[in-house]
């Protein structure tokens, strides 16, 4: 999603946002991320305003005392940055892929399911579509990317074959690079 993004071309503006639109965000993050909810009034303070940054590829993010704490694209799921996945390693379901899939991750390839299915990869939890992941890696502490299940991980396991996750976010992309204040 971030590979070829550059903050400085494509973003079409910022807006504060008001106090009912700061607190149905917060509503839904808190509903997204059940683990953040005793850290949620330090990492978004009901006092601090809430910036909302429009791209002009449908994506917004949300920064909190000049740090990019969220994105979403069109309407869907807020996805947090890789920086506060790293903060809060628990917040997302952990899949890890083999160290052979590490490069290709990290150049911004989708996973594909034999990276998940194979010996040094592991799939703990059962979980269905669509669900966000934290993508690690077999042999690395933190995780490398954030993705978003195409089939259920119970999918993933019989059929072993295609896209299991696409990579929304990962390390190195022009997000996780660019430090952007606002």
């Amino acid at each position: 999603m971030f590979k070829k993004f550059s903050f400085q071309e494509n973003i079409a503006g910022q807006s504060q946002l008001k106090s009912s639109v700061q607190r149905a965000i917060r509503t839904k993050i808190q509903d997204q991320f059940p683990l953040l909810e005793p850290i949620l009034e330090d990492l978004m303070p009901k006092r601090t305003p809430i910036i909302q940054i429009k791209g002009h590829e449908h994506i917004t993010f949300l920064s909190v005392n000049g740090e990019i704490l969220f994105f979403q694209h069109f309407d869907g799921p807020y996805f947090p940055t890789l920086k506060l996945l790293h903060q809060y390693p628990d917040m997302l379901p952990q899949l890890r892929v083999d160290r052979g899939a590490i490069k290709f991750v990290l150049s911004g390839a989708n996973i594909m399911c034999p990276g998940l299915t194979s010996k040094g990869a592991r799939m703990d939890v059962e979980l269905p579509a669509e669900s966000m992941v934290a993508i690690m890696a077999e042999g690395k502490e933190n995780a490398l990317a954030i993705g978003w299940l195409k089939m259920s991980t119970n999918d993933i396991r019989k059929i072993n074959k295609g896209i299991g996750c696409d990579n929304v976010h990962y390390l190195a992309d022009t997000l996780w690079k660019e430090t952007v204040h606002v």
